[in-house]
């Protein structure tokens, strides 16, 4: 057993230890029991202790499966409602953007601006189902224009500003949004950037828009934002009622084959999954300052929006968040007294190896919660936040994906946190870890990441996807009505997990497989490498694994650092963790939301199209991996 490298001073005040009491149990892994056996009553109980406005009605869960299964088919609710309730006085939306340039705004003055928004899309003439779209950058407006279309039981779904056009269109053509909400510039690294001429592009090809609505100071076509809710002007709160499986949010898959998966959430499914995770596993509270670093392209954002229904206020910043120096966050945590910090996995290795010490520059004190999220977090970063950053914190190490709008496996306050793990599966989820045959895995040994019963945010269904074809391919095709997520885990002996990379990621060397993160954990601790990526590669009727090393600036690979690299590996890890090849490459392939795309490259170097590459912010970078010849 690990020694831990934080445990809790008390568990005074914590949501899980009410709901401990209220299911008669004392530890963490008997809840989770519970809450799997018991799991109408448990999710009763979140939507009770949560204050969700509404009702759920008398019948429960209708379990039939992933695919044919109703949550509360009785429930009459609007989220919105949840969202907003509480003290009119109350900051609730913090902005700021990357210059510096701050925006609040008390939930009373969010309850009018979302009531003006409802209204005036209702006088555009949208209604229940319909949809409407935003290209946006992190700002109040998409927050005010979300939560109006919820009001009024219209699907809400974004994209960040940064997004080129065929992107958006491969997303927004699928959809027919009515209305559009654009972003006219945005601030990113110092620069300003305008978005007109992409806005015209799109809106030009999209013939389902009604209306189009412009943030910005920059002068447009469209109607500012300001100008078209100074002309709404409801007489009565607007909340049209609903189901809890009608439709609230369209998020989209991220892969490189085919266009990108359109894939329709509850809004109240959501709500609950997002609320049970914030209040038990990281007890957010009313009245604390949540942060999450996202876009509006990533399932994060959408996460954080929800988080208003805890009583929280959120901060919303906008821009690079290492400008204009690599402590920036860290400022904004202190001048906002932030009580929960969100951030990247890869943030937190960017400022370890700048050697950043918050905890000797800046003063915390509010600071109860650290959330990484977007990849596995190494057993270094782990070290570096308490180390570095604040040795009080609850750092909680999240993975879940915009596949369920939520996570698998998250923290729990009331527990030890040892290096390199996410502490505990989520409540309410049978999270498993099965070997290739389906049966569940032993301690230590690697596996697919599943979950063998249902929960609120299991997608409703795939825009536009017959018969279910394309939902039943993607997560129940290796193991029937068990839901595999494409992760390569492992459990500990701690009751944790250590994520080892995507499944379609993972390496197979001499018939072992490999978890990618398994061999960056150990090449990244070379000072002169600032990232790398594995893949596998077809040689001789078999496989090899080649490793590509992105150097830091000035350093180049040389033959000793490649002798260092493969002996650390062969001794760290195994001797099939050790790379045929070990390459210097200039950038690698990412996603809108900065993860690595190792199937991309996979792809490049085995010579197979990839057929998706508006899914990468960067896809340029794959013309040098093509041009190899290995």
């Amino acid at each position: 057993m690990q020694r831990p490298l934080w445990e809790p001073v008390s568990s005074e005040n914590l949501a899980i230890d009410d709901l401990k009491r209220y299911a008669k149990v004392n530890d963490f892994q008997s809840l989770h029991n519970w809450s799997i056996e018991h799991k109408e009553t448990f999710w009763r109980y979140v939507f009770e202790d949560s204050g969700v406005v509404g009702t759920l009605g008398d019948k429960g869960i209708v379990d039939h499966g992933f695919l044919d299964s109703k949550f509360f088919p009785d429930a009459k609710l609007n989220i919105v409602d949840t969202l907003l309730k509480g003290e009119a006085e109350q900051m609730v939306i913090t902005e700021i953007s990357e210059s510096g340039v701050k925006r609040q705004y008390t939930r009373g003055q969010v309850r009018e601006i979302a009531n003006r928004v409802a209204f005036g899309l209702q006088q555009i003439g949208l209604k229940e189902g319909d949809v409407v779209s935003a290209i946006v950058s992190n700002v109040a407006e998409t927050v005010f224009f979300a939560l109006g279309a919820l009001k009024i039981g219209a699907i809400f779904s974004s994209t960040s500003a940064d997004f080129g056009t065929s992107t958006i269109l491969d997303r927004f053509e699928q959809i027919r949004p009515k209305v559009l909400l654009v972003t006219t510039n945005y601030q990113y690294n110092g620069k300003e950037i305008g978005c007109l001429e992409k806005i015209a592009e799109i809106v030009s090809q999209l013939p389902s828009l009604e209306k189009v609505i412009a943030i910005g100071a920059a002068s447009s076509p469209y109607l500012s934002f300001s100008e078209w809710i100074a002309g709404c002007n409801p007489n009565e709160e607007i909340s049209t009622q609903g189901g809890f499986d009608r439709p609230g949010f369209i998020l989209f898959s991220s892969g490189t084959t085919g266009k990108p998966k359109c894939i329709v959430h509850s809004a109240a499914g959501v709500l609950l999954k997002a609320l049970s995770e914030q209040r038990y596993h990281l007890d957010i509270k009313p009245e604390d300052k949540v942060f999450y670093f996202t876009t509006c392209g990533w399932m994060m954002w959408n996460w954080l929006f929800i988080g208003l229904g805890t009583g929280a206020g959120i901060v919303l910043f906008d821009g690079n968040p290492m400008h204009p120096n690599p402590q920036r966050l860290f400022d904004l945590a202190q001048e906002n007294e932030l009580t929960f910090l969100g951030v990247s996995a890869k943030y937190i290795d960017s400022i370890r190896k700048l050697d950043l010490r918050p905890k000797e520059t800046h003063t915390l004190s509010k600071l109860r919660t650290i959330a990484s999220t977007g990849s596995p977090l190494s057993p270094e970063g782990f070290n570096f936040i308490y180390e570095n950053v604040s040795a009080n914190v609850h750092l909680a190490s999240i993975s879940g994906g915009t596949d369920i709008c939520g996570c698998f496996m998250l923290g729990s306050p009331d527990l030890p946190v040892y290096s390199g793990q996410i502490q505990v599966p989520a409540l309410g989820l049978d999270v498993q870890v099965f070997t290739d045959e389906g049966a569940v895995a032993e301690v230590g040994v690697k596996g697919e990441l599943v979950c063998r019963n249902i929960f609120p945010s299991v997608p409703l269904y795939f825009w536009d996807d017959s018969g279910n074809a394309k939902f039943q391919s993607a997560y129940f095709e290796r193991f029937a009505d068990v839901w595999t997520h494409g992760d390569f885990v492992e459990k500990t002996p701690e009751g944790g997990y250590i994520v080892q990379g995507r499944s379609d990621a993972t390496l197979n060397a001499s018939g072992v497989r490999i978890g990618t993160a398994e061999i960056y954990r150990i090449t990244e601790e070379f000072a002169e490498v600032t990232e790398s990526l594995a893949i596998a590669q077809k040689w001789d009727g078999d496989t090899r694994v080649v490793l590509f090393v992105k150097m830091a600036e000035g350093k180049l690979l040389s033959e000793e650092l490649i002798a260092q690299i493969k002996s650390a590996l062969r001794q760290k890890a195994s001797p099939r963790h050790v790379p045929a090849l070990i390459l210097q490459a200039p950038e690698f392939p990412r996603t809108k939301s900065n993860k690595l795309v190792e199937i991309a490259v996979a792809n490049a170097i085995n010579k197979v199209e990839n057929t998706n590459l508006g899914s990468l912010a960067n896809p340029e970078t794959l013309d040098w991996f093509k041009d190899l010849n290995l």
